[in-house]
């Protein structure tokens, strides 16, 4: 019968795999803090934290320790639970730990440093807000990872590289290390529970196994079991009489009005098609990218603030134009709202303009016709009116001796005209 030796023990071949892979480890500097370099996989919040308990327990890092913890811990609680993403909240982290600002930087750093964590997003203090928005910064993006030398100690095999590497199995001696941590949780476990069993007292040893059922679990003594029988206790429906279903009174009330959908009109009255919407929208497709204040609003609510001018028979051309026109030097919050407001203003204004030339009773067909025009008497008041005007000046300027340089009159020559069948009252 042959002998064989004692079998190694996986403990001594999980620390040896541990300190092989700690000799092998560097820190990661530089541009191996970045996502697009790193040499870390990314990992969710649990599997991470369980990493960095590792790494500060190994040592790998002179100034990793339990603040480093601590700091690990807070960002773990923050994460997104599948990307393992987190928001950097220097001022929020300083007031959760209760360190300093320099002691949660430096302990970011020991992480950066341990290769578990990563820039996803460079935050920075340059203000991004438009003109007249306020003050707005970048926050800074990490990304939760897992450094290859866990992995090695592990066991761990991958598939993939960098960021975007994942676990895809183990080796024989990563298995052999994962039984050996089951079994030693399984076994301090065990150590608990007969240590609290030996502390009770000698008589209320044995009552809770006499009295438990087949199912022993306390977090549910305080519900009730599952039943196929009438568990909720539902009370009966009693029907006294009268409708069994919907009552008279309710079924003859009027049924509630139907939402009606918003229903654009032309100028004239006429329903807007859709036709006139796409048609608009190209429109606004060739403004909106030459007008830069404009880009904030979408096609659709520029096509709407600007119907007055497609509607008019504007093309893009012309659209443009007049927005650069308006020389703004600002950014509008909302540049469809703004164009509804200069667009109303310019509409008021020329509406003012009409009202007042009504009243005086301007006919612009009429002032752009010949001068012999359908009312005499008007163009007989306009040149009395030059007439005067014309002999008033020429004698001002005979009594400063600033006579005209030619011999020709003008107010003879008016007064003429006037007398001529042209300008004499029909």
């Amino acid at each position: 019968m042959s002998t064989m030796g004692p079998a190694r023990p996986v403990e001594v071949a999980a620390s040896e795999r541990s300190e092989r892979s700690a000799a092998q480890w560097a820190k990661a500097l530089g541009r191996e803090q970045d996502i697009l370099w790193t040499r870390s996989r990314r990992a969710e919040p649990r599997a991470w934290l369980r990493a960095v308990v590792w790494l500060v327990a190994a040592g790998l890092h002179k100034e990793a320790g339990p603040t480093t913890m601590l700091i690990a811990e807070d960002l773990a609680a923050r994460m997104d639970y599948r990307r393992g993403l987190v928001i950097y909240d220097l001022e929020g982290t300083v007031r959760r730990t209760e360190k300093s600002p320099a002691t949660v930087m430096r302990h970011v750093r020991v992480l950066r440093e341990l290769g578990a964590l990563v820039w996803l997003v460079h935050g920075s203090k340059r203000n991004l807000a438009a003109p007249g928005e306020p003050y707005m910064a970048t926050g800074t993006v990490y990304g939760a990872v897992i450094p290859a030398v866990f992995d090695e100690a592990m066991g761990h095999r991958l598939a993939g590289s960098g960021y975007e590497g994942r676990v895809c199995g183990v080796t024989e001696a990563g298995r052999e290390h994962a039984v050996a941590q089951a079994s030693a949780r399984s076994e301090t476990r065990c150590r608990g529970r007969r240590r609290t069993e030996q502390q009770r007292p000698s008589g209320q040893r044995g009552a809770r196994a006499r009295t438990t059922s087949p199912v022993d679990n306390s977090r549910s003594q305080a519900r009730e079991t599952h039943s196929p029988g009438s568990y909720h206790r539902a009370p009966a429906v009693q029907v006294d009489g009268g409708c069994k279903d919907t009552s008279r009174e309710r079924a003859t009330c009027p049924t509630a009005p139907r939402p009606s959908f918003k229903i654009s009109y032309n100028p004239d009255g006429s329903r807007r098609t859709a036709g006139q919407t796409r048609r608009g929208i190209a429109i606004i497709q060739q403004v909106r990218p030459r007008v830069t204040w404009t880009q904030r609003a979408s096609s659709r609510e520029l096509e709407v603030a600007l119907r007055p001018r497609t509607n008019a028979g504007w093309d893009s051309q012309m659209i443009i134009e007049e927005l650069h026109s308006w020389h703004l030097t600002w950014q509008p919050a909302n540049p469809a709202a703004y164009i509804c407001f200069r667009l109303a203003q310019q509409a008021t204004a020329e509406h003012q303009v009409a009202a007042y030339e009504v009243a005086e009773g301007w006919d612009e067909q009429e002032a752009s016709g010949p001068l012999a025009a359908s009312r005499p008497e008007l163009v007989r008041s306009v040149m009395h009116g030059l007439a005067e005007g014309i002999a008033a000046h020429s004698a001002r300027q005979a009594e400063l001796g600033l006579d005209d340089l030619t011999d020709d009159s003008a107010a003879a020559t008016m007064a003429a005209f006037l007398t001529s069948g042209t300008g004499a009252p029909a």
